[in-house]
């Protein structure tokens, strides 16, 4: 077979669909080649910009003096909102987040002015020389807080589904508690960066680290007064992104090109991490109450919850994310009678925005927490409990917003996956290892997950793809996703790949860029590969199609006669080698390229009544965890870990498994050791590595046992497969739930401990001491 010419020898593994296949940056990232935004080399003249900062939460700006500013060594201008020609907004629905604050700031960290020098350092000496006259005003700071004074970012939400007051009343047994999780830094390990080159005829052309181009290019141009298509955003990859460059990427992609069409010189934009956890929102915090009623078994009968979240001083994503909660508080049980309400308390603190899992964490964590009551209050094992209250096959599977779960597979995987980490043994041991020590205590949970795939926006459920193909044979696929390091890249190249039956190495995938592929959704809600991959499979398909009428034409036969695979095309006993195959059709006058294009079907939402079908599919999954604490101090060790996690038919298992485990990982930081804190004045003061904990290393446990649950999607997915970037979100809610095991256990699990999110320490050792105290 001929190859590409120059083709790196460590792209020439052979693969296709559902093969595990290495990353296709893989040899890129673990030699320092890869690309990111701060390594495109600079153009001549290239200009640095900083952001002058609030220091008050919520105050009226008297005055601004900038002449210090402007004086400082390598200042070339300095802009303030007065300076944007077109909107000064950058909020991604409501517009109500201004690019740089004019009149009123509303967070410490909210950028007022922007400080452009012609070296980075440069730029943020200067950018602390601001001399600003405030006015305070009174700050909301908690969700507690702004539930209190009915300061809502929007109406609440509020779905009800039969009685569940009456339902909690005529329960043999009832409870009702309050508790708190709280938020998360994002943490991509490369911080927001914008590369802004004005170009002639007052262009732009952006590099931006951003899940969303299309709605980059949408803010530039509103911000410059320009069209659409004088502005092009582009992105090859990030160095993680995680949901805080969905949105937030825009305020720092307008900065960039205010200040390169005002000045005529390329201007980078790149973030300090301690001014880029400031400025920019996290993780919704929630605060939960809630009400219970259920039987002996553990049957529920009712229940009511109200979630109010920290969304911010600005709208940003925070009302998809409320929807996003409102519509997984049942997670994988069936709620006859519920009444949630989901909030989102307008606050003085950075605007909080999208986050891996967008709200369905804080709103499945809910439900388990009241089952976890409830187990503790019966005496019974909350595994039990759990699956009294399952989704049924064909009853007991209607949905509170009334979408019927066809593709319920909870009951299975979970069989499957206490029979195979050995749980029910393992519960006894750690009831005999509690009994014998005093000190240490040890804490088992199973929790499982029911993860809604789908944009809540119908429209969103959208993609474009491009795939060329050159005579030599060789094949480029560009697509509307990006690239954050979860491999989408590398299974859109697959499913090329798969569908045109060659290896691999023949097909690459190139960055995404708003003048190839346009109105792109952001790459989020894990639909990433469920959108792309099938457009890009649609391209492929019809460049195929007409390779097949080509040679049909010329020996006969239909197109079904016609197979793609091992590197050639076969009609009856002709046989054509790919590259021989590609030759033919350029001289035969044949399209060798296509644009596709897919949109998922099914979808249907009533925002009013926050009724219908929001999501495709369902993704299922299951975690048990053990944990171990020192009831001295509150410190705590992760002993081991098995996850069954349904993917459907994968396309790349080990991508696949890679994203579960960092998933895990990543949410276990969320529920036990990632405190954000704010003080009395409104300042983040977690706002530096130093000061924030993310997991490391030695947080992993020993034994992590990871597996896919052997499925395949029962809606036509591409390739059956299933989305894997958010839903293993959830398993690690068995991490926080065995803590609260083992803290149970010092009162002989007679005694619900009073544990918020996320678990620390010192939280731990603050619930020991409450139980304690009860006894």
């Amino acid at each position: 077979m001929n190859k590409p010419a120059n083709l790196p020898e460590s792209r020439l593994s052979q693969g296709a669909a559902g093969r595990a296949v290495t990353h296709e940056s893989a040899h890129l990232h673990v030699s320092g080649e890869a690309t990111y935004i701060d390594d495109v080399p600079e153009l001549q003249g290239t200009l640095y910009a900083a952001l002058g900062m609030s220091q008050q939460a919520h105050a009226r700006i008297l005055s601004i003096d900038l002449s210090e500013v402007l004086a400082a060594p390598g200042v070339v201008a300095v802009l303030t909102a007065a300076d944007i020609p077109g909107a000064n907004d950058c909020g991604p629905i409501v517009h109500d987040d201004p690019i740089l604050a004019e009149g009123v700031v509303q967070y410490i960290g909210q950028p007022i002015f922007a400080v452009i020098a012609d070296t980075y350092h440069a730029a943020r000496r200067a950018a602390r020389l601001g001399s600003i006259a405030y006015e305070a005003l009174p700050a909301i700071l908690t969700p507690e807080q702004a539930k209190q004074q009915g300061a809502f970012l929007f109406p609440p939400l509020h779905l009800r589904r039969g009685e569940a007051e009456q339902a909690i009343g005529g329960a043999e047994h009832r409870l009702k508690g309050e508790f708190s999780i709280g938020g998360q830094e994002q943490f991509y390990l490369e911080g927001q960066i914008s590369y802004a080159m004005p170009k002639e005829d007052n262009g732009m052309h952006v590099l931006c680290s951003t899940q969303h181009p299309t709605e980059m290019q949408n803010l530039i141009a509103h911000c410059l007064n320009l069209p659409n298509h004088q502005v092009k955003v582009e992105i090859r990859r990030m160095g993680g992104a995680f949901g805080g460059k969905e949105s937030q990427s825009g305020l720092f992609a307008c900065v960039a090109a205010l200040a390169a069409a005002r000045l005529k010189r390329p201007v980078k934009v790149r973030l300090d991490r301690d001014d880029d956890m400031m400025i920019t929102g996290k993780r919704h915090c929630f605060n939960y109450e809630y009400e219970a009623g259920f039987e002996p078994d553990g049957l529920i009968r009712g229940v009511t919850v109200e979630m109010c979240s920290r969304g911010g001083f600005s709208t940003d994503l925070s009302g998809p994310v409320a929807t996003r909660a409102l519509c997984h508080f049942d997670n994988a049980y069936f709620l006859s009678d519920v009444d949630i309400r989901s909030m989102a308390g307008k606050t003085n603190t950075q605007s909080n925005t999208a986050f891996r899992g967008f709200g369905a964490p804080q709103g499945a964590i809910a439900i388990e927490y009241i089952i976890d009551d409830i187990a503790r209050e019966l005496g019974l094992d909350p595994l039990d409990v759990r699956k009294r209250n399952f989704y049924g096959k064909l009853e007991r599977n209607i949905t509170p917003y009334g979408m019927t779960v066809e593709d319920n597979v909870i009951h299975e995987l979970v069989a499957e996956l206490e029979q195979t980490s050995d749980y029910r043994a393992r519960r006894q041991a750690v009831l005999a290892f509690n009994q014998d020590n005093a000190v240490l205590k040890k804490g088992l949970a199973l929790t499982p997950l029911k993860f809604g795939i789908s944009f809540n926006v119908v429209h969103f459920n959208q993609a474009g793809a491009l795939v060329h193909i050159y005579t030599d044979g060789s094949v480029l696929v560009n697509h509307g996703g990006t690239e954050m390091g979860q491999g989408l890249n590398t299974k859109i190249a697959q499913i090329v790949a798969n569908e045109l039956g060659i290896d691999l190495s023949w097909v690459r995938s190139t960055a995404t860029d708003t003048s190839k592929v346009p109105n792109t959704s952001a790459t989020a809600a894990s639909s990433g590969t469920d959108l792309n991959g099938k457009a890009a499979q649609d391209a492929a398909r019809q460049i195929k199609v007409r390779l097949s009428q080509m040679l049909v034409d010329r020996y006969g036969g239909t197109l079904d006669d016609v197979s793609y695979a091992d590197n050639q095309a076969c009609l009856h006993e002709h046989r054509l080698s790919w590259p021989d195959l590609v030759r033919t059709a350029y001289e035969r006058r044949v399209q060798l390229w296509s644009d596709g294009f897919y949109a998922t079907p099914k979808l249907n939402w009533d925002r009013e009544t926050l009724k219908g079908r929001p999501f495709f599919y369902f993704s299922y999954g299951a975690a048990v965890s053990e944990v171990q604490i020192d009831s001295l101090t509150g410190e705590w060790k992760l002993l081991r870990v098995d996850v069954l996690h349904d993917a459907g038919k994968s396309i790349n298992p080990a991508l696949d498994i890679g994203q579960v485990e960092g998933a895990f990982i990543q949410a276990m930081g969320w529920l036990t050791t990632e405190e954000l804190w704010w003080n009395n004045a409104g300042k983040l003061m977690t706002h530096a590595p130093s000061t924030y904990k993310i997991p490391a290393v030695n947080d992993c446990p020993d034994d992590f046992n990871v597996k896919l649950f052997n499925n395949r999607n029962a809606e036509d997915t591409i390739f059956r497969s299933k989305a894997v970037g958010e839903p293993p979100m959830l398993l690690a809610f068995s991490v926080f739930f065995a803590l609260r095991d083992a803290i149970a256990s010092v009162a002989q699990y007679t005694l619900n401990p009073p544990l918020n999110g996320p678990a620390t320490s010192e939280r731990i050792l603050q619930a020991i001491t409450a139980i304690r105290g009860l006894q």
